[in-house]
């Protein structure tokens, strides 16, 4: 290949991190059924995603319905706070990366407070040179404008000269129809392989 990746930009949840479905947990945990809380997750949150609305603002009505009586914040720390496994090889790769020179960047859909937990408690401040989430952007992945944003705030780089990695197929088709490179994140063995495409390993 005659173009130099420059910058590898990565998904969050699903890549770095593998965390389960707070709905799951909370039909496990709290006995509040999906068919409760499944609404919210697919409607409100992704307002909220999108940077369109508050969590703590519109979550309180749904938390009533569920019968959840101990607050926003309690039940934002039991979200983040739960289950969060970090896959250490993979940051540890992009450690390596980063030595090498490679500009490495997160993109995630998530909500502000989420996110605002990643960056601090779950260290992906240190972990990424910088990071991006579509709350703040205003759009999510796979919207053309999503990876626009990103694009037009990196300097002196060309569009192949970048790659994104992501563990759902219909971002790796934005990210492509962008017009810059993209994988589907599979596993950590699969990316090890796949990124000897771009980069002299």
């Amino acid at each position: 290949m005659c173009f130099m990746i420059k910058v590898i930009i990565f998904d969050g949840v699903g890549l770095i991190t593998h965390q389960e479905p707070l709905s799951v947990g909370l039909a496990r945990d709290y006995k509040i059924p999906l068919e409760k809380t499944l609404p919210f997750f697919k409607g409100a949150l992704q307002d909220c995603v999108a940077g369109r609305s508050d969590l703590k603002e519109v979550f309180l009505p749904y938390l009533k319905a569920w019968g959840w009586n101990h607050g926003v914040d309690a039940m934002l720390d039991y979200w983040f706070e739960r289950d969060h496994k970090i896959d250490t090889n993979i940051v540890a790769f992009i450690g390596d990366l980063k030595r090498k020179g490679i500009l490495c960047l997160l993109a995630t859909n998530n909500e502000k407070y989420r996110f605002a937990y990643m960056l601090d408690k779950m260290g992906f401040g240190k972990i990424f040179d910088k990071a991006y989430c579509s709350a703040h952007l205003g759009c999510k992945k796979p919207n053309k404008q999503f990876f626009s944003k990103i694009y037009n705030d990196l300097e002196n780089i060309s569009k192949e000269e970048i790659l994104f990695w992501d563990d759902k197929a219909e971002n790796v088709k934005g990210a492509k129809d962008f017009g810059i490179h993209a994988e589907l994140f599979v596993s950590f063995k699969d990316f090890k392989e796949k990124i000897k495409k771009y980069l002299p390993i």
